[in-house]
């Protein structure tokens, strides 16, 4: 099987985010789907090991702010190559702000936020697959998504060991 037919995908660029006791956390990830319209509710898969993941299971909200192209290697290396248990992602050296849910909202290279409270989850092996009810939701600005394949081809980007697309 050529599991680099999974790249041919449509997958965007995304940086989901929680809270634990206070402490925020968030990460790159690059599945985050619309599930319904009524109630809106959307899907993201987390790596299991991931800070973030432990951090959505224990506060039941996350955030997800949609990338767009201006991210640079260096900003998505802050939330994609670096764990929040060695590292304060959310220092004031970026703009963001906590939601309604008790979730950080990340407004550097983004297009649009929402936020929503999980519903259900699902572990799907070395992943969980969490499903939210969509609360708050805005436009940030003006822009064209970041999508894997610019990461790919433009930004020469890297899946890390963890990403759900990874292929030694």
């Amino acid at each position: 099987m050529n599991k680099r037919a999974m790249h041919k995908l449509t997958y965007g660029l995304y940086i989901v985010a929680s809270v634990k006791d206070g402490r925020p956390n968030g990460q790159i990830a690059n599945v985050a789907f619309q599930i319904t319209a009524n109630p809106v509710q959307v899907a993201i898969a987390l790596h299991k090991d991931n800070l973030t993941c432990e951090y959505v299971r224990h506060s039941k909200v996350f955030s997800v702010s949609v990338l767009d192209q201006t991210a640079d290697m260096i900003f998505i290396g802050r939330f994609g190559f670096r764990s929040g248990r060695d590292f304060n992602k959310f220092d004031n050296t970026i703009n963001w702000k906590i939601g309604n849910t008790g979730a950080p909202i990340v407004f550097d290279h983004a297009l649009a936020y929402l936020e929503a409270k999980v519903k259900h989850e699902l572990d799907v092996g070395t992943h969980m697959l969490f499903i939210g009810e969509v609360v708050d939701a805005d436009i940030i600005s003006e822009g064209t998504p970041l999508t894997y394949d610019y990461y790919h081809k433009v930004l020469r980007g890297k899946e890390p060991p963890k990403a759900p697309t990874f292929t030694a």
